[in-house]
């Protein structure tokens, strides 16, 4: 998250530094709205794969049944 915000922090302080150029409204406007929706696309992404990814552990853990040694059993069994 830190990583979006300090991006798009660098656009808004870079709009902010240059306002005084006459052509900024029309190249550095929407150069830096792209911008903002490549990067946001991309964390989009990335965060659907950690989603599945997430999901297909929780998957697989269930599939897999535990096995507990006589030793493992003792030390579960709480006094």
């Amino acid at each position: 998250m830190w990583g979006v915000v300090l991006i798009v922090s660098a656009f808004v302080l870079g709009l902010i530094a240059f306002s005084f150029a006459w052509g900024l409204p029309v190249f550095a406007v929407p150069i830096a709205l792209i911008g903002i929706a490549v990067i946001g696309a991309f964390d989009m992404r990335r965060r659907r794969q950690q989603v599945k990814q997430l999901h297909e552990f929780r998957e697989e853990a269930k599939a897999e049944s535990v096995e507990f040694t006589p030793r493992d059993e003792e030390t579960l069994v709480s006094d």
